[in-house]
This record gives structure tokens, sequence and C-alpha cells, in this order.
């Protein structure tokens, strides 16, 4: 498989199924968003982090890769003449977002309790969760609005929203381990 195939070069790219769009278009924005986190959590994972969480990431990148098969595949030409769905691979399933709901009960049980919003910062590591949690949110509402025209599976949503809740507490997590200190975000009185 070549890097370059140069069919992108007059500004459009083909969608799994062969229908070329606009490399401005949402479904683009949208898996190409979800690469962009997969990537800082890969980041976080180079770090010298606690193994359970290195080990979690692992999984979470793997089920990014088929968040972006599902938003990069083009809802007509997703079923097969045969009537077999053309991605042959796992679909997002509840077990999958149980496994972060699950993480982040686990990672909460010896943190402190959140009386305040936290600023972002406080260890380099902590900081990439924070960018990987923005860059969530990013994809999941680009997702949202993609989902508004062509509606995807429905745990697609529901995963990328779980999973910027499981980074935030990767981030407090990695705060208590590494004794970074969290600051509260006080807001001034008027």
């Amino acid at each position: 498989m070549k890097v370059y195939t140069k069919t992108g070069d007059k500004g459009t790219t083909a969608l799994f199924g062969g229908t070329r769009v606009p490399k401005h278009h949402i479904r683009i924005d949208s898996y190409g968003t979800v690469d962009e986190l997969n990537s800082w959590i890969g980041l976080i994972r180079d770090q010298k982090i606690d193994p359970i969480i290195k080990n979690a990431l692992v999984n979470i990148q793997d089920k990014l890769f088929i968040v972006g098969a599902v938003l990069a595949t083009d809802p007509e030409k997703a079923i097969l003449k045969n009537g077999k769905e053309r991605l042959n691979i796992s679909k997002i399933k509840d077990s999958d977002i149980e496994f972060l709901e699950l993480g982040i009960d686990a990672m909460e049980v010896n943190l402190p309790a959140m009386t305040h919003f936290i600023l972002p910062g406080g260890h380099t590591t902590v900081s990439y969760c924070h960018i990987a949690r923005t860059v969530c949110r990013r994809a999941e509402r680009h997702a949202s609005q993609l989902n508004e025209i062509e509606p995807f599976e429905e745990n697609v949503l529901t995963y990328l929203n779980r999973l910027s809740d499981y980074l935030f507490v990767v981030s407090r997590k990695l705060s208590f381990d590494l004794g970074a200190d969290e600051i509260k975000w006080i807001p001034e009185k008027k």
C-alpha cells in the first residue's frame, strides 16, 4: 500500500466505500479529530504512568480505530449487494462503554472528592490528558453534528462522551500519583 496516491491533491478524499467528499466535510472532521485524539492518547501512553492505565489506553486506541472506521464509512455504501456489512470489524459494544465506566470508578476510589472545577495543568503528563480530553470533546461535537445529518451507531457517541470523562479522571489520577497540585478554580466575587 503506497503512502501517497495523489487522489487527494484537489481537496477531496475517499470515504470507506469509495464516495469522494471535500476534505472539509463534517465526516472528515469527525474521524480526523478521532485520529488526532488517538495520537494524543499515544503520547500519554508513552509517559511513565501506571501500567494499568497504559494497558487501558492501548484498548482505547484500538476502539478509536473502530470509531474512526464507522465515521469514515459512507452510510449509502455500508451494506454490500450481498446484504453483508462493508465494515467487517467489531462494533463499539456496551461492554466497551462499561470498560471506561469501571475504569473511572476504580480510579475515583482513592481520589479526593471534587469540590470545584480544576485548572488544567500541574505536570506535563497531566496536561497531555487535559488536551486529549478537550480533543475528545471536539470529536464528540463533530460526530454529534454528523449524526444529525447521517445517523450511525448510537454507541459511538456514547463511547466518545464516556471517554472524555475517563480522560478527565485519568488526569486527576495522574496528578495524585505524581504528587502534582490540583489548583481549584475559585471564581472571584463581584
